[in-house]
């Protein structure tokens, strides 16, 4: 992996250690958004879960726009505007107290993450050989899970002290990312870069392309499901914790903890494998039964060792998902319209949407066991549009 990081572009490697900065801050909050809330207002668990579920839904097109803006002007000037547009979100957090703005600030956070999340994917990937870019991907993922190892322990400390001090200061370090990220990409010859990959794709343009691509349209509502069942886990899992253990909200902070702590010892060794399978749709059909398994899990668990299992669990799938699922979309993205393409996954957020909303009614009104049961069976069913993007893209001379 050493070697592997050393062969990348600065760009990129600059990205990658931002993503770990990001991500810590972050985690140090958003997981503890739905018992802030819950704390702090006197809204209901559904209520909570349609705030929760504002960010995935107005990143539905967000994505899209900023990724299509992207290839047209270039990524640096989308990716900036969305970390100072996050640092002023998270601040509003920490001084709200409607329910109205927690559900704008949610909206625009969604918004935020949806413009700069493709965006630096693509620019990661424009900066790498098409060789390379699964490892890249899957570096990416870990640089993602070692700042979330450590945030949210951060934020249940924090926590202790203010519930609105873990919002505020992430606000301030996506500021100062900001700010050093426009440094950084100065320095490295941004814009000699976003000259040479500038396409003249417009809006209409890229929309009339995506709208007709049926690998891309099977593999977004594969998306779309499984995220029904990830956001479970960031969302309705705490409000779950935190009522049916003592010290809910610690114990909460150490599934995150272990989440990403797996993510970090076995990203690796499974990506391997991933590779010399050399089909991502084996890695992301493996991936959705360990989602299932886990929340099995979750349903069953009587103590907290247990829950700590089945957070082992669903987590294999997420390392094996995530990065494949980036890859199939590389495959079948046109040269010149790969912030469209990357930002058109976002269309999948409208499953994180729909996600907390579900959950907090199912939460309400039959509990979390069964909860978790029909999520597991909602997850295993996203494999079958995986598979049918397969065989459109196959058909189309795409090996997927």
């Amino acid at each position: 992996m050493l070697s592997a990081l050393t062969s990348l572009h600065p760009i990129v490697l600059s990205l990658l250690f931002g993503t770990v900065l990001a991500r810590a801050a972050s985690s140090m909050s958003l997981p503890f958004l739905a018992i802030y809330l819950a704390k702090t207002t006197q809204m209901s668990p559904t209520l909570i879960g349609v705030v929760a579920g504002a960010g995935p839904l107005a990143g539905t097109l967000g994505g899209f726009f900023g990724g299509a803006l992207s290839d047209r002007f270039g990524r640096r000037v989308i990716m900036l505007a969305a970390l100072f547009g996050w640092a002023g979100v998270f601040v509003g957090f920490s001084l709200a107290k409607l329910p109205l703005v927690f559900l704008l600030l949610s909206a625009v956070n969604g918004l935020c993450r949806s413009f700069y999340e493709p965006v630096s994917q693509a620019l990661m990937a424009d900066l790498t050989p098409k060789e390379q870019r699964f490892r890249v991907f899957s570096m990416r993922y870990l640089a993602i899970n070692i700042g979330v190892a450590v945030g949210p322990l951060l934020g249940a400390f924090f926590g202790l002290k203010s519930s609105a001090l873990p919002f505020l200061l992430t606000g301030l370090v996506y500021f100062v990312y900001a700010v050093s990220l426009y440094v950084l990409l100065l320095a490295f010859g941004i814009k000699r870069i976003e000259g040479e990959a500038k396409s003249n794709v417009t809006i209409g343009s890229a929309w009339h392309v995506i709208r007709r691509d049926g690998a891309l349209r099977c593999y977004l509502g594969g998306s779309m499901i499984g995220a029904i069942g990830y956001s479970q886990m960031t969302v309705t899992l705490s409000q779950y914790v935190e009522g049916r253990f003592a010290a809910g909200a610690m114990l909460f902070a150490v599934l995150m903890t272990v989440n990403a702590i797996t993510v970090i010892l076995l990203q690796v060794p499974l990506v391997r494998w991933a590779e010399r399978r050399r089909s991502p749709l084996i890695a992301i059909a493996a991936g959705n039964v360990m989602f299932a398994l886990g929340d099995i899990g979750f349903a069953v668990s009587g103590s907290p060792a247990a829950m700590i299992v089945s957070m082992a669990v669903f987590t294999l799938g997420e390392i094996l998902n995530y990065p494949s699922a980036n890859m199939l979309i590389d495959r079948i993205a046109p040269e010149g319209m790969r912030g469209t393409y990357y930002g058109a996954q976002t269309f999948g957020s409208l499953g994180q949407f729909v996600g907390p909303w579900l959950g907090g009614m199912l939460l309400t009104a039959i509990g979390g066991g069964p909860m978790f049961m029909i999520m597991a069976a909602v997850t295993l069913s996203a494999t079958s549009l995986y598979w049918k993007g397969s065989r459109i893209s196959m058909e189309m001379g795409l090996k997927a």
